[in-house]
């Protein structure tokens, strides 16, 4: 069943949000809150993480009628790659180094930023372009 196109990027509107408080921060909190939503929507999907709970109860109520739909498979797979990089920054920040929290955390940032100013997703492109040359003849 494909989704509201709006709540991912309503998701990473709020992912820009969190990953730059930790980013200027450096707070490993703030990171491990991210990776665990990471986490919840490469498991069960954008609309199950916590930021697609908020989209559809507190956000989609007061819009008009979706008139975009995609298919769910695409942000879930970039859910799993926002989770690679927001543990790889964990993992930078809790042990070290310091610089591949930043980096991590950094290239996290870009990717929801693109997503929510842009409507571009990274993480859709790629699921996209390993399907494509998944389905290629030898």
């Amino acid at each position: 069943m494909d989704i509201d196109a709006r709540g991912p990027r309503f998701a990473a509107a709020v992912t820009t949000a969190v990953l730059a408080a930790a980013l200027i921060t450096r707070s490993p909190w703030l990171l491990a809150w991210q990776t665990l939503v990471f986490a919840l929507g490469a498991a069960g999907g954008v609309a199950r993480s916590p930021y697609g709970w908020a989209f559809r109860t507190l956000v989609r109520p007061r819009l008009a009628p979706p008139t975009e739909f995609e298919p769910p498979e695409p942000p879930r797979f970039a859910q799993a790659v926002g989770l690679v990089f927001a543990g790889l920054g964990l993992v930078g920040f809790g042990l070290g180094p310091a610089w591949l929290g930043l980096v991590a955390t950094g290239f996290a940032l870009a990717a929801a930023f693109l997503n929510a100013a842009f409507g571009y997703c990274l993480g859709c492109e790629m699921f996209l372009l390993m399907r494509r040359l998944a389905a290629r003849p030898e």
